[in-house]
This record gives structure tokens, sequence and C-alpha cells, in this order.
């Protein structure tokens, strides 16, 4: 589909459009943390301020939601509060966001589906708090999230605290090398694992500016090489969960769900409530900060983009 033919499907807010006509910095938001992250009204309070962070940092917020069948590439605020409270919002990725926008129903979307919406929209800068990735045990499931395709195909910059830890992040930056995707570490030489600042695996760019990612990302579009590029931006000190802390809450958990023969899609939701469990919370703490953080850099990033491309 091409951008002019899916345009029928978009309602783009008027600041949003302005500034896109403008040329100016607009920073893409999931909704997923705000329908399948936390209760309300923690998630609505969490979505504005992190729209205001990205406004502090100079650009444009622009969440994205599927509601009544329409792509809302920004949310009002009557928007914003109906979908965080909202009951039977679908979580779509690539394979259901058609089924959501076709019949009508209400979408919060993942990476993935974030991607395709702010890229129709001519968005290239998106912050989220982690991507998917590969997931233990995938030489014999083949669960691999669909977000790891999306970056190979889709030419948005995705601001993240790296992959989730409970994923196997070998296999993850392997298939993502493969995939052709570059992965920059922002300021740090290993790859963060969410809750943490280091996974102890190097990664394979390190960058220290957001005018420096701005030129990788140019010079990629301009050698003609498709697909998006991954920042990967450690969560603040002050707010980790050390790696070898998080790590036994890990296979704990992991453990847990074998036992209870918990599989499929069902596997992620039940080892973040576990995590959530045994962490006293802070799990979901240290989530919130390393999403404030991502919105920061890619705030940042955006302008640095729009400044490149004039």
């Amino acid at each position: 589909m091409t951008r002019d033919l899916s345009a029928r499907f978009l309602d783009i807010a008027p600041e949003v459009q302005t500034a896109l006509r403008q040329g100016a910095a607009v920073v893409a938001l999931e909704s997923t943390i705000i329908t399948h992250g936390m209760p309300y009204p923690q998630n609505v309070q969490t979505a504005r301020e992190v729209e205001q962070i990205v406004r502090d940092n100079g650009a444009v917020p622009a969440t994205i939601a599927i509601i009544g069948g329409r792509i809302k590439i920004g949310l009002s605020d009557e928007e914003l509060t109906w979908l965080g409270t909202a009951k039977d919002v679908l979580k779509l990725s690539r394979a259901d966001l058609p089924y959501a926008v076709s019949v009508g129903r209400p979408g919060a979307t993942t990476v993935a589906a974030t991607m395709i919406c702010a890229d129709l929209a001519g968005i290239r800068v998106f912050a989220t708090g982690g991507i998917g990735g590969v997931h233990r045990g995938a030489e014999t499931t083949l669960d691999i999230s669909a977000d790891l395709d999306e970056l190979a195909r889709t030419p948005v910059a995705v601001v993240c605290a790296g992959a989730k830890a409970i994923l196997d992040l070998p296999k993850t930056l392997e298939y993502l090398e493969t995939r052709g995707v570059p992965v920059v570490g922002y300021q740090t030489d290993s790859f963060p694992a969410f809750w943490s600042r280091a996974s102890g695996i190097p990664a394979p760019i390190r960058l220290d500016s957001p005018s420096a990612i701005a030129d990788l990302i140019e010079t990629k579009k301009a050698l003609g090489l498709e697909g998006g590029t991954l920042i990967a931006n450690p969560v603040p000190e002050a707010d980790e969960i050390p790696a070898e802390e998080m790590n036994n809450f890990i296979d704990e958990a992991i453990g847990e769900a074998m036992q209870r023969g918990v599989v499929a899609k069902a596997v992620t939701p039940f080892l973040l409530s576990r995590l959530f469990e045994r962490t006293s919370g802070r799990s979901l703490t240290t989530n919130i900060a390393l999403v404030k953080n991502n919105a920061a850099l890619a705030g940042r990033l955006a302008v640095a983009l729009s400044v490149s491309s004039r």
C-alpha cells in the first residue's frame, strides 16, 4: 500500500500535521504502555508526562493508536483518557493492524505497528521502552518478535533501552545483524538489558551524540539501504536494577512459567507480572524511568534529523 492510498485511514492531529509540513521534529510514541502496561490513572498520567518530555526536548509528540477504525497519529486529551480506561483493546502488531482498522476495533500499537503507522505519516523517530526479540528456546518454538523484521524493512529510528532481559539477547542481536539493522549503543559500549544498564554483550556501534546518530541515519538513507536504526539508550543509573540481581528474578519467573505450562503469547505477560511481584514493583518504576529517558533522547534525535534534512 502506498502512502497516498493509506492516507485515507489516517487521522493526523493538527499540531503533528503542522510540524510535518514544516519539516519540524516529531516523535512517535506507542500506546500499549497505556492499555497493557499499567492501571488507570497512572497509565494516562505517564503518557502525558512522556509527551511533555518530548516537547521539552524540542519535538512534537505523536502517540499512535487505532480508534474507530482510524489510525490516530497524535491523540487529544479526550482520546488519551478514553484509551486509558477502555476495555478489550487489541494489542496490535503488523499481522493485527489491518484487522483492527477494517472492523473498527480499538487497538494499541506495539513497536512493529507503531513503526508502520509512523512511517505512513512521515515520522522518522519513535521512542519506546524496549523492543521484542528472539525468545529463549526459539530454536524449537520459532518465537521471534515481529519487531525485528519491522526494523529491517521500515525506515524509522527506534530509541529504546535495549531488549527485555527475559529474551535471548545474543540471538536477538545476531538476528538484527543478519537482517542488516544498525544497532547503536548511545554513550555505551555494552548493549543495555532494559531494566539494567549493561547486558555484558558489546554494543555493535557506539555513538555519543544525537547529531552523530542523525548522520548515520542520513548516510544509511543516502546509500539506499532500507529499514530502520535501533538506538539502545541505557536506563539512568539511579533507576536501574543491576543485571546480576535482575537475572535471578528472571530465572525464577521463567522456571515458574515452565512449571505452569505457560506458552506462546501468554509467556511475556506472565513473566512481567511475576517480575513486578518479585521486585516489589521496582520493575515497573524502572520501566517508566527508561521510557522517559528514551523520550528525551528521541526528541533530541528528531531535532537533529530535522536540521540535517533541511
